[in-house]
This record gives structure tokens, C-alpha cells and sequence, in this order.
């Protein structure tokens, strides 16, 4: 037998191997809650425990595009989890899996046909040291592929989102930076996301 084909069924299972252990997007400690809707029906609005009874009232919405910036995203989920107006991840004592350290202030939902999402919620506090800004955590899982995490949501107006930590941000998914607008009672966060936009290994 010549020796390439003798090497051909190693390379095989090498690139197998391979392919089967590539992972979209690096390294993503707790990307994994966003399986954990459980029985729920997901949708593209969710309510966030809290949304009714704190101040200031917060709407996050906008559009999943494909990786061409155009072409409107369906059945994608967005995860997110945040703080609470102590800027602690509130927890009741009960919690299982990744509820453990994201607190029950989470929530899930579904692009629609249009690629749109909404997530009614409010307006986190920084941490208690203020090391870092107020952020919403967000993590997307796309039907082909592994969850993957983006940018968080950050405001514009935080004065503890300096020069210096805007320019450590990769822009995963886009811009997670927003400036909301007080509409209806409440403020409006506008944010388009472009799946791929900035993630490694994605093609």
C-alpha cells in the first residue's frame, strides 16, 4: 500500500476530531443558561421578574440580522441576565443550574419571522464597587450553531463606561453601547444585532 493512503484514515479521524471540537465564538463560561427556559414557550417579547415593580422601567429592542447585515434572523434566542437597582444578581435561594450565580433576573426570548425581539425589564445598577458600568449580559444561540456570547448592553450616559473601557470592547454582534429614549413611560434601548458580526471561528 503506499504510504499516503496508509496515512489517509488518520487524517480522518484527526480532522473529524477536529471539526466535531471547533467551537463558534471561543471560550464562554455560562453560555450554557440559555438552555434553561425549561418548559417555557418561547416567543419574540419576554417579561423579566421585576419589569413591574422597579424604576426606571427598561425596553430592549431591536432586530437580529444574518452575518450580511440585511437579511432579518428568525427563530434565534437571546439570552440576558443583569443586576438588580443594588447592583447585586438577586437570587430567592432556590435557584438550580446557572441561576445559581446569574440570579433570576433573566430572560429568554425567540426572533420572530421579522428577526425582531423586545425584553421588558429596568435599568440595572453598576456593582456595588463600581469596577464596571451598568450591563446587561447577553448570550445568542443560532439554530446551526453553539450559543455564543455578545457585547453586553451598556448605556451611553454611565459615566463609568470610560474611553478607556469602551475601547477594550470587541463589538461582538455590533455595538452594545445605546442611548434610551423615554417613550410611553418608560425607556426605550434600541439595538440591532448582526449574528457572526465580530465572533471568531463563525464561518
Amino acid at each position: 500500500m503506499p504510504r499516503s493512503l496508509y496515512y489517509l484514515p488518520i487524517l480522518f479521524v484527526i480532522l473529524h476530531f477536529r471539526c466535531a471540537g471547533q467551537t463558534v465564538g471561543g471560550g464562554c463560561e455560562g453560555c450554557e443558561a440559555i438552555h434553561e427556559f425549561g418548559e417555557k414557550n418561547l416567543t419574540s417579547t419576554d417579561t423579566l421578574p421585576g419589569f413591574g415593580s422597579s424604576e426606571p422601567k427598561l425596553k430592549l429592542t431591536g432586530t437580529v440580522f444574518q452575518r450580511d447585515g440585511k437579511t432579518s434572523a428568525n427563530d434565534v434566542i437571546l439570552y440576558i441576565y443583569h443586576t438588580d437597582r443594588k447592583g447585586l444578581y438577586p437570587k430567592k435561594g432556590n435557584e438550580t443550574g446557572w441561576a445559581k450565580r446569574h440570579g433570576y433576573l433573566r430572560g429568554w426570548i425567540k426572533t420572530d419571522q421579522s428577526g425582531r425581539y423586545t425584553f421588558y425589564t429596568f435599568r440595572p445598577a453598576a456593582y456595588p464597587d463600581r469596577s464596571e458600568p451598568e450591563h446587561i449580559h447577553l448570550t445568542v444561540k443560532e439554530p446551526d450553531k453553539n450559543e455564543y456570547y455578545l457585547d453586553d448592553y451598556l448605556f451611553e450616559d454611565d459615566p463609568i463606561l470610560t474611553q478607556e473601557k469602551r475601547s477594550l470592547l470587541s463589538n461582538r454582534g455590533g455595538s452594545g453601547i445605546g442611548n434610551p429614549k423615554q417613550e410611553n413611560g418608560m425607556l426605550t434601548f434600541r439595538r440591532d444585532i448582526i449574528l457572526g458580526l465580530n465572533i471568531p471561528d463563525y464561518e
